[in-house]
């Protein structure tokens, strides 16, 4: 080990300031100790944190097959699912469409295949919820069209094939009379129950005999998609931001945070 000596200062000076350069040496060890305590303490905060996150998450991941559509339960408590795109059009018409459903679709390019699970057998409220799904998800939405009309058929009136050969991805041949439901309001209402997020047709969240503490009024305005979505988010206190923008249609939104009553709330 070397030291330097000073030899203009005595031997007390020159103790004196190896002294007080290990004074400081060591206030700076503990300086760092202190840090390093800081950031394990600060890692292991943010790790718990993420861990928090993840476990609130996975409560609203989709568990059940309908999840990867639109999707509701009618009043009465029947199935509705709609495709999100061309693909799950096409997906739900060849696999979830059988002989005992209802086809919705409304009365304009671009719109979700809606299929009623036991349609046949619902009666005429529980169908006209299903139309208004129908409508919600469609291009009216973003066309800024407040009604629409909407149509149901049966499995044996919807097909692939015409006399010209089978449609592409997402077109149907449709045959013989259509039930129809005219002027169809767009509006929606998102609420949460048993961790999943759900969005129904206004007239079916009318209907329900027990209604949740809070839930969103969702319909046309002029807020930017994003922007509901990070409002609904934060007043359902729903962590998955992505399946809130799941669940809203394509276009621009007014919405409103309600209580049990219908009251608007802050």
């Amino acid at each position: 080990m070397e030291v330097d000596i000073d030899f203009t200062q005595s031997a007390q000076e020159n103790a004196n300031a190896y002294y007080e350069k290990a004074k400081k040496l060591e206030r700076k060890l503990q300086g760092a100790d202190k840090a390093v305590k800081e950031l394990e303490k600060r890692l292991a905060d943010a790790g718990a944190e993420q861990q928090a996150v993840r476990k609130r998450i996975t409560k609203t991941e989709p568990k059940e097959w309908y999840e990867k559509f639109h999707w509701f339960f009618a009043s009465n408590g029947m199935l509705a699912v709609g495709g999100r795109d061309a693909r799950q059009n096409e997906l739900i018409n060849s696999r979830y469409f059988e002989d005992n459903d209802l086809f919705f679709h409304s009365d304009i390019f671009g719109a979700s295949v809606v299929v009623l699970k036991g349609g046949l057998a619902a009666p005429p409220e529980v169908r006209a919820e299903a139309a208004q799904f129908a409508a919600c998800y469609s291009s009216a939405w973003e066309k800024a069209l407040n009604n629409i009309d909407v149509y149901a058929m049966k499995r044996d009136q919807v097909g692939k094939l015409t006399n010209k050969g089978s449609l592409g991805t997402g077109s149907f041949s449709l045959r013989g009379e259509r039930e129809w439901y005219r002027s169809v309001q767009l509006a929606l209402c998102l609420f949460t129950a048993e961790g999943r997020l759900s969005a129904v047709p206004m007239n079916t969240f009318h209907a329900l005999k027990e209604k949740p503490g809070i839930y969103v009024s969702v319909t046309q305005g002029r807020e930017k998609k994003s922007d509901a979505a990070k409002a609904i988010a934060s007043w359902l206190g729903y962590d998955n931001l992505d399946t809130v923008m799941q669940q809203l249609p394509a276009g621009s939104f007014h919405i409103e945070k309600k209580g049990a009553k219908g009251m608007q709330v802050q």
